[in-house]
């Protein structure tokens, strides 16, 4: 009699914990480019964009720990500037320079601002924007040194 074990195919296999650096880095910039996305289509819609998380918190009388929603602020990487809006990418606190001395992308409308955000997003996860978030990552990661 066969059994449901014997009908798969076991193998022997070491997972990795280390993550690969270069690939972290885009994940990250790529869900805070999703953020700006989402922020800049509520706002077109005229809703209220409201990003949650998960906070964990101590009682200070009974010591018991549990977890609440809490909302997260999310600071728009755009601004308008007369008639055209200018978007900024950035790492962390950082800007990136995305060509030589020049740190912003100009867009005439919203429409433009979301599709924009939607072109860079896909840049990231390309792997074209390499160069400036592991730029920007070392800024960051100087400043936790001492």
């Amino acid at each position: 009699m066969a059994t449901v074990l014997s009908s798969l195919k076991i193998v022997t296999a070491v997972r990795s914990n280390q993550v690969n650096s270069v690939q972290f880095r885009r994940e990250k910039m790529a869900r805070k480019l999703l953020e700006q996305y989402n922020l800049a289509k509520s706002l077109r819609d005229g809703e209220q964009f409201v990003l949650k998380r998960i906070k964990t918190v101590t009682d200070k009388v009974s010591g018991e720990t549990q977890q609440i929603e809490v909302t997260k602020r999310v600071n728009q990487w755009w601004w308008t500037e007369g008639s055209k809006i200018l978007l900024q990418l950035k790492y962390g606190t950082k800007v990136l320079e995305l060509a030589k001395g020049k740190n912003s992308i100009e867009c005439s409308s919203g429409d433009e601002l979301i599709k924009t955000l939607e072109l860079v997003r896909t840049s990231v996860n390309n792997g074209e924007l390499d160069v400036q978030i592991e730029l920007a990552s070392e800024g960051v990661r100087s400043r936790f040194k001492k």
